[in-house]
C-alpha cells in the first residue's frame, strides 16, 4: 500500500438526511443471444452475453465505449469528484521507499519521488554512500503503463535479470543488465508469465509459455508451462529446455536454486496452492521426485550436503520448520528444526547466521529469531499490531524490515541480527496526527458461530449512533491474509468522518490451511455468510447503517462484493466490485483460470457444479432494486479477464428494479491492479470515492 502525505482538511459534518432517490436511468442496449445454452449434468444454463468474450469483435469494443460513456458521464456530475481528485494528488506527494536489498556486495532499493507513475531502482555501493538510478520505468512508456516487475541479481553481483510488464498484463519480458557498466545486454526473453528468475552459473533457470496464436494473448487459456536456462550472452532460441509435462497442460512450474548454486528444485502445481517437489543436483542425469501430490505448500530456504531446509504445512497446518534429506525425503525421516505453533508460520529465512521466522498472530506480524537449530533467541519489537516485512542476507549481520499498520505509514529499520538492535532507517515525512484515529481489533460471530476476526479503524470521539458512512472490506479466499496496512486513498474517507472495515472471513490463510480449506469449494458460502455477518456486526453495534454502508474487494473479492449484495441487496447502501470473478461456470476456461479449481472447484463436476451455481454472480441476479453499483475492470486484465464484468453488469442493468445507478467503470490500458501507474490509480480511486460519498451522503470540505 502507498503512505500517506500531511492531512490538512478539516472534517465537515454528515448530511443529515439521505441523499434524494435518482430516476432510473438509461443505460446502453446489450444484445441477448437467446441460442447460447450449456446444459451441466441435465441443468440447462443460458448464457445470453458469451459473444462478450470475444475481447477482439467490434461489437465488445463498441459495447466498452456506449458503456464508459454512459458511466464517466456520470461521475462528471458528482460534486465530490474534482475534491477528491485534488486531495489524493496531495496525500501521494511525498517519497516513498522500499525496503533495501543487498547482494553482490551492492545495496538495492525502490524510490518514488511522489507524484511519479512507477517507483525507479536505485543502487548504491554501500548504505550511506550515494545512491544512483538503475532502472527508470517512467522512462519506458510515455503514459507509465510499463511496470517494472521482479528482480533478481547473481551471485556475483555482476548481473541483475528484471521483469518488464505492459498496461498491466500478466506477460513479462526479461531483460538483463549489466551492473558494471548499466547497459543491457542484447537477449530479451518473452512470454514469460508466473516465472522467478533462479540463477546458476552464466545464467539463469525461468519459466515461460509458447507464444499465443494470434488475438488470444489476453484471454486465451494458458497451457503448457515450461523451464528453460538462459545462458548469458545467447539468444531466446537457444535456451535449454529443463522441465515440462507434455501429458498435463494445466500445470505451472517454477525453478528454485540455493545460494550454494549446486542443485535444482522445481516446483510443480495445479491450483493456486499444493506442490510437488523435483531435484537434480549438479551432476545428475535426471531429476528425481521427492514431494509427491497437491496437498501441500513447501518453502525452500537452504540447500547443505544433499539436505533442504524448509517450512510445511505437510503434518502441521500452521507450518513448521524440517530438515529434508533428499535420498530420504519421505515425512517420516524429516527433521523437525522448528515446531509448529498455534500461530501462522508465514515465511522463514536465513539472515546473519539465523533463522528469521515471521508469524501471523490474530491477523498482526510477529517475528521471531532462532539458532540454525530451531533453539529461540528472541522476537523483534515492533510499535502496534500490523505487518512487517524482512530482509536479509545470510552472510550479513545488517538487515532490515519494514513495518505498517492502518494508522502507522509503512517505516524501514536497520535490525542488527547479532544484538537484536532496531534502528530508524527510513521514516516518510507526513504530517499525520496517528492520535486522532482508532484502531480496534474486534471478533464477530458469523451464521454457523465461527469467530471472525476484524479490524475496526476512524476517528476517535466517533458516535455510534448508526448514521455514519462505512467501507467494509474483504477478499476470503485463495490462503491469502489480509492484513493491516497504511493508505492514502483509505484516509480520504477516514478524515471526512467514514469508517474502515476488514474482515477477515475464511478462505484465507490468517488462521493457516484448515481456515482456508473452511472457505473453498463446497463450503465457499462460509465467506459470503461470514462477510454479511460483518456487516450485520457493524449495524447492530451502530456503527453505520444499511444506508450508509459500502461494501468493496477485488479479484476473489470482487466475487465476494458480488455474491453478497445479490443474495443481501438490502444489507448494503453501495457494491463496489473490483476486477471480480462472476461467472463461475466458465472462470476455468480462460488465462490462468483453471488454477483456481482448487480453491472454486468446476463446472466439469456435478456437486461442484451445484454448489458454483448457487451463487454464482452472473446466475444469481433477480429483479429487484440492488445497492448502487459501480463494477471496475480493465481491458488488459488477462488474470481476471474482463468479461466476468462485462457479462455481470449487463445482467444486473437488464433485472434491476432501483433508482440507484449501476454502471461499470472500464479502465483501458491497464490490467490487473499489478504494476498500475499512478495517475490511473488516482483518476479510479477518485472516482470510486466519488461514488461512495455520493451515496453515502458524504460532504468533502471545500
Amino acid at each position: 500500500m502507498k503512505q500517506l502525505f500531511p492531512i490538512t482538511i478539516a472534517i465537515l459534518a454528515l448530511a443529515a438526511c439521505k441523499p434524494t432517490p435518482e430516476p432510473s436511468m438509461t443505460y446502453p442496449e446489450t444484445r441477448k443471444d437467446a441460442n447460447v445454452i450449456d446444459d451441466y449434468f441435465g441443468t440447462k444454463v443460458e448464457d445470453p452475453y458469451r459473444w462478450l468474450e470475444d475481447d477482439n469483435s467490434e461489437e465488445t469494443k463498441d459495447w466498452v465505449k456506449r458503456q464508459n460513456a454512459v458511466t464517466f458521464a456520470y461521475l462528471e456530475t458528482l460534486p465530490n469528484r474534482a475534491k477528491i481528485r485534488s486531495r489524493l494528488e496531495k496525500l501521494y506527494d511525498y517519497e516513498r521507499y522500499g525496503t533495501p536489498f543487498k547482494k553482490g556486495g551492492k545495496f538495492f532499493f525502490h524510490k518514488n519521488d511522489g507524484m511519479q507513475n512507477q517507483s525507479v531502482l536505485y543502487v548504491q555501493d554501500s548504505l550511506r554512500g550515494e545512491a544512483s538510478v538503475l532502472i527508470d520505468p517512467n522512462t519506458l512508456s510515455a503514459d507509465g503503463t510499463v511496470a517494472l516487475g521482479e528482480t533478481s541479481v547473481s551471485k556475483d553481483g555482476k548481473y541483475m535479470a528484471y521483469q518488464l510488464s505492459a498496461a498491466g498484463s500478466d506477460w513479462n519480458e526479461i531483460h538483463i543488465k549489466d551492473l558494471a557498466t548499466g547497459s543491457n545486454l542484447d537477449e530479451v526473453i518473452k512470454w514469460v508469465k508466473f516465472s522467478g528468475v533462479s540463477w546458476k552459473g552464466n545464467g539463469f533457470y525461468y519459466s515461460r509459455y509458447d507464444a499465443p496464436k494470434e488475438g488470444s494473448a489476453l484471454s486465451g487459456k494458458n497451457e503448457f508451462h515450461k523451464v528453460y536456462y538462459h545462458a548469458l550472452g545467447t539468444t531466446q532460441a537457444d535456451d535449454k529446455l529443463i522441465f515440462w509435462n507434455k501429458e498435463k497442460p494445466l500445470r505451472n512450474y517454477y525453478a528454485w536454486t540455493p545460494y550454494s548454486e549446486d542443485c535444482v528444485v522445481v516446483f510443480e502445481s495445479e491450483s493456486t496452492s499444493g506442490t510437488q517437489l523435483y531435484y537434480k543436483a549438479d551432476g545428475a542425469a535426471d531429476f528425481v521426485q521427492i514431494a509427491a501430490g497437491f496437498d501441500y505448500e513447501y518453502n525452500l530456504i537452504d540447500h547443505t550436503n544433499g539436505k533442504l531446509l524448509a517450512s510445511t504445512n505437510n503434518g502441521a497446518s500452521n507450518y513448521r520448520v524440517v530438515r529434508i534429506d533428499v535420498k530420504n525425503s519421505a515425512p517420516v525421516n524429516w527433521e523437525v528444526v522448528i515446531e509448529p505453533k498455534m500461530e501462522v508460520l508465514e515465511s522463514a529465512e536465513l539472515a546473519g547466521g539465523k533463522l528469521v521466522c515471521s508469524y501471523l498472530k490474530d491477523v498482526s506480524s510477529e517475528v521471531n529469531i532462532h539458532e540454525l537449530d530451531g533453539s529461540f533467541i528472541r522476537s523483534i519489537d515492533f510499535p502496534t499490531k500490523g505487518t512487517a516485512s524482512f530482509s536479509g542476507n545470510r552472510e550479513d549481520d545488517m538487515a532490515f524490515f519494514s513495518f505498517t499498520s492502518f494508522t502507522y505509514p509503512t517505516t524501514i529499520f536497520e535490525y542488527e541480527v547479532s544484538t537484536g538492535v532496531s534502528t530508524l532507517f527510513k521514516e516518510p515525512s507526513i504530517d499525520f496526527d496517528a492520535e486522532k484515529y482508532e484502531v480496534k481489533q474486534v471478533f464477530y460471530a458469523s451464521k454457523d458461530g465461527t469467530k471472525i476476526p476484524m479490524f475496526i479503524v476512524h476517528k476517535r470521539g466517533l458516535k455510534l449512533n448508526g448514521e455514519n458512512p462505512c467501507l467494509l472490506y474483504g477478499y476470503g479466499g485463495f490462503n491469502i491474509s489480509v492484513k493491516p496496512s497504511f493508505s492514502a486513498d483509505r484516509l480520504v474517507f477516514l478524515e471526512n468522518g467514514g469508517i474502515y472495515a476488514q474482515a477477515n472471513m475464511r478462505g484465507g490463510g490468517e488462521y493457516g490451511e484448515e481456515w482456508h480449506e473452511a472457505g473453498t469449494k463446497l463450503k465457499k458460502q462460509n465467506v459470503f455468510d461470514d462477510f454479511i455477518a460483518a456487516a450485520e456486526f457493524l449495524i447492530k453495534e451502530k456503527y453505520t447503517s444499511s444506508d450508509k454502508l459500502a461494501i468493496s474487494g477485488r479479484s476473489n473479492g470482487g466475487l465476494l462484493v458480488g455474491a453478497c449484495m445479490l443474495q443481501r441487496p438490502d444489507l448494503f447502501k453501495v457494491a463496489l466490485p473490483a476486477v471480480g470473478v462472476q461467472d463461475m461456470l466458465r472462470f476455468h476456461k480462460f488465462t490462468i483460470g483453471w488454477a483456481w479449481t482448487g480453491d472454486y472447484g468446476s463446472s466439469d463436476n456435478a456437486d461442484e457444479f451445484k454448489a458454483l451455481y448457487a451463487y454464482s454472480p452472473l446466475h444469481n441476479v433477480k429483479e429487484v432494486a440492488y445497492p448502487a453499483t459501480l463494477v471496475t475492470t480493465a481491458d488488459h486484465d488477462d488474470r481476471v479477464v474482463p468479461a466476468h464484468s462485462f457479462k455481470f453488469i449487463s445482467e444486473l442493468q437488464a433485472k434491476h428494479t432501483g433508482s440507484l445507478p449501476v454502471l461499470i467503470r472500464i479502465d483501458v490500458d491497464a490490467g490487473h491492479g499489478a504494476g498500475k501507474p499512478l495517475s490511473k490509480t488516482i483518476d479510479e480511486s477518485a472516482d470510486i470515492w466519488a461514488f461512495v460519498f455520493e451515496h453515502l451522503g458524504v460532504e468533502m470540505a471545500k
